[in-house]
């Protein structure tokens, strides 16, 4: 066999070796994972492997004219130990992030994607938590570096044939054909076979059931198909303006009967506080809140990292990108949120966050959207290294205090939000708690347990202010928490947090609802409820109105609630309709026995989609 067979061979065998290790990680996905899927079967592995020949093709494109372009340079020892090491470390870095998948997931519910991985104000956040995600999952880092070894050893070596290559005409096409051939094998592999259009990420849908998107996806692909995607996932148009308006109009208007209400307006956004730690054990104090307010049991954040709260709950922005609307190039965008519907209105305005400044981007997006004042940890006084936890900024306790302290200078009326972070990874806590909280089944439990009793001395404490008579408090979460499994992992749990209006001076406003609320309510049901006339852009309703819906967005599908009933839209096509309250686990599809409940809600879904899109790319999410 000559060397350029043997080169061919080698290149083939080196492919196959990366594709068994694609196999091992999805594997290994499944098993760390297999809390959060439901209904696996043959096709979801089937489907895994198209995936992964799209990323392997896709990934190696460029070995294909390394390994086979004609020439006898290729065969020199230097050549091919070069071009082993450049294999090795470009495929073995795309393995890395499936690595990371393997825990990360449990955070995002997602695979990460290009957005996800360069989000603007997360540099360091990445370069503070490394460490620590080193050492607590440890067994990654060295899995991977055995993975590594392995798959250095199994690629082997270039053994050269003594036979001598004569390169003439004829052997020169020959070998060009090859070469030619091996490519188109490979780009077809990375396009995902002879379809119209390449393989896509909302195409795993195709082969898994709602929910198992993620084990048929592999994390290299969705990277890579995100790299130079558009931020909006879907540009379609649907409808004419007219006909637009008709379906899902974004501009409410408030004309109240009674004079506005100038209550102090509180929001605290709780880091990780979902759905699942209510009445668990773990949040006491929160429970005890919840039986003094109105309580909305089917509240749902809009997205699924704390980047995508903030706009969500103070702007009415939800989350319905590629990448987190701070992280994107509309995070400039003129907003009309609380802040500047309030400060219009009389407010003084502020937001609080404990971590160290610039983290997430918040302090930006502050600016956009019109707060006065942003306190961090650089406001933080006074300062001592026992309220530091190291990692990420203050302890809830010290803040939350420190949050009194400053509001109770305020001239009222005032609008202020703090966001809590003790409950974050890497989920660490003052030595003088270690041992105190229940530690429950996952690692964020204890820290939940903490910033559920900080929350309980804050309003300890701000009971015996002036103010508290006349506030109007909003407790809600950024997101769901980690490490959750069962129905808290459906896709309609990976959604639900707590939402809460707590009015001191207003026992009526009390009671468990069953309505569903999302973040993106909270601007508009506090318009109204404090009785304010204004016109404001809005993706969301108010809690009085009589609109049941919430839309949330999550590994390429839009995910439409309307009472009862979810609808899952691939932004073209409605893939699935179910009850959600007799059926969570999705297992029977209505589409078919549903037509006329499927056309209503799909037209919505896509109206709402193109209201989005439009709005926000021409940057019309205000009025004025």
């Amino acid at each position: 066999m000559t060397n350029f067979y043997l080169s061919l061979q080698l290149f083939l065998k080196r492919l196959l070796i990366v594709f068994v290790v694609y196999q091992l990680c999805r594997l290994l996905f499944l098993g760390f994972n297999y809390e959060a899927f439901q209904n696996v079967t043959a096709r979801t592995f089937f489907g895994g492997i198209i995936f992964d020949l799209s990323a392997i093709g896709f990934i190696n494109l460029i070995f294909v004219f390394l390994y086979l372009i004609p020439g006898k340079f290729k065969y020199q020892k230097g050549y091919q130990k070069g071009l082993k090491i450049f294999f090795f470390t470009v495929n073995l870095i795309f393995i890395a992030t499936n690595f990371v998948d393997l825990e990360y997931y449990k955070f995002t519910g997602r695979r990460s994607s290009f957005g996800l991985i360069t989000a603007k104000g997360m540099e360091n956040e990445i370069a503070g938590l490394i460490p620590t995600f080193l050492q607590q999952f440890w067994y990654l880092p060295i899995g991977f570096i055995l993975f590594g070894l392995l798959i250095w050893k199994l690629l082997g070596k270039f053994k050269p044939s003594y036979t001598e290559e004569i390169l003439n005409g004829k052997v020169i096409a020959k070998q060009i054909g090859i070469l030619f051939l091996t490519l188109v094998v490979l780009f077809l592999m990375a396009r995902g076979g002879f379809q119209s259009k390449p393989l896509r990420i909302v195409d795993a849908i195709n082969y898994s059931s709602l929910g198992n998107s993620a084990l048929v996806l592999n994390t290299p692909f969705c990277i890579l198909k995100t790299v130079t995607s558009s931020e909006m996932p879907s540009n379609q148009t649907y409808f004419k303006d007219a006909e637009l308006n008709k379906i899902f109009n974004p501009v409410l208007h408030f004309d109240p009967k009674e004079n506005p209400d100038k209550k102090n307006v509180v929001i605290i956004i709780l880091e990780s506080f979902g759905n699942e730690n209510i009445k668990k054990g773990y949040t006491p104090f929160l429970d005890s809140l919840i039986t003094k307010s109105y309580y909305f049991k089917n509240g749902f954040a809009n997205g699924k990292v704390s980047i995508d709260a903030v706009p969500s709950i103070l702007s009415s922005v939800p989350s319905l990108m590629n990448s987190p609307f701070i992280s994107t190039r509309y995070s400039l965008n003129k907003v009309y949120g609380l802040p500047k519907i309030l400060k219009n209105h009389g407010y003084n305005t502020s937001f609080f966050h404990g971590a160290f400044n610039g983290s997430q981007n918040f302090d930006q997006y502050c600016k956009v959207a019109g707060f006065e004042k942003y306190y961090g940890k650089n406001e933080y006084k006074p300062y001592e290294d026992k309220v530091f936890d190291g990692k990420w900024g203050i302890f809830d306790e010290p803040f939350l205090q420190f949050f009194c302290d400053e509001i109770s200078t305020f001239k009222e009326p005032f609008f202020t939000s703090v966001f809590t972070i003790s409950s974050h990874q890497p989920f660490i806590l003052p030595e003088k708690y270690i041992g105190k909280f229940d530690k429950g089944t996952t690692p964020v439990h204890e820290t939940v347990g903490y910033s559920d009793n900080a929350l309980r001395l804050f309003f300890n404490k701000a009971k015996q202010q002036k103010w508290y008579d006349n506030t109007i408090f909003v407790i809600t979460a950024d997101h769901t928490s980690p490490f959750v499994s069962g129905k808290d992992n459906t896709i309609i749990g990976k959604f639900k947090v707590p939402i809460l209006f707590f009015d001191p001076s207003n026992p009526a406003m009390s009671g468990v609802s069953e309505k569903n609320l999302q973040q993106i309510d909270i601007l508009p049901s506090l318009v109204d409820y404090l009785n304010i006339k204004d016109d404001v852009v809005t993706f969301g309703k108010s809690f009085q109105s009589d609109k049941n819906f919430v839309v949330t967005y999550l590994d390429n599908i839009y995910n439409y609630i309307n009472d009862d009933y979810y609808l899952a839209f691939d932004g073209k096509k409605a893939i699935g309709l179910y009850n959600w309250k007799t059926d969570p686990w999705m297992k029977k599809n209505l589409l078919g026995s549903e037509k006329k409940l499927a056309l209503q809600m799909e037209n919505f879904i896509k109206a709402y989609i193109q209201s989005f899109n439009e709005r926000v790319t021409q940057d019309k999410l205000t009025l004025k």
